[in-house]
């Protein structure tokens, strides 16, 4: 038996643990991909009408990536706190999977703004290109989507380190 009890430290507390990790990659993941993807579709289909403007419109899948990453960081700080030979708290687990589901769903809602953006912004900077700065900046806007996810997430972790 732990030193804490068996009603603080339950057997299933580090599944928890597990699936925030999970849900933080999972998803984020599912965001930057679909983000990707959504304006990949808008970049090809001007390709063949502008091909000068490919380069200046790879900023929406670029800003989609940069999503998985949050999600990485997040599950990598979560398997940091995750160890076989030491206490793993059902407090820490339910914080780990809050952690998860945090960035995770913030990710996934930004990479789906990105993507709605980044397809009918890039499809309509080719018409009128004085649209550039306007579409980057609700780009901006959208990532910080997921970055918020990240911070809450982070805040979230300390406080089972605590």
């Amino acid at each position: 038996m732990s030193e804490l009890g068996e009603a603080y430290t339950p057997g299933f507390a580090p599944f928890l643990g597990f699936a925030g990790c999970a849900f933080a990659m999972v998803l984020s993941c599912a965001g930057a991909a679909f983000g990707t993807a959504k304006s990949g579709i808008g970049i090809s289909g001007i390709g063949t009408f502008k091909p000068e403007l490919i380069m200046r419109s790879l900023i929406p899948v670029v800003m989609s990536g940069i999503l998985a990453v949050y999600g990485l960081v997040v599950a990598v700080l979560i398997a940091g706190g995750l160890s076989p030979d030491q206490d793993y708290t059902l407090f820490n687990g339910i914080m780990h999977l809050g952690c998860g589901l945090s960035v995770g769903f913030a990710c996934l809602a930004s990479g789906y703004s990105i993507g709605i953006v980044g397809d009918e912004g890039v499809r309509q900077f080719m018409h009128q290109p004085r649209l550039f700065v306007g579409i980057v900046l609700i780009l901006i806007f959208a990532e910080v989507l997921g970055l918020y996810g990240l911070i809450v997430a982070l805040i979230l972790n300390t406080k089972g380190t605590g």
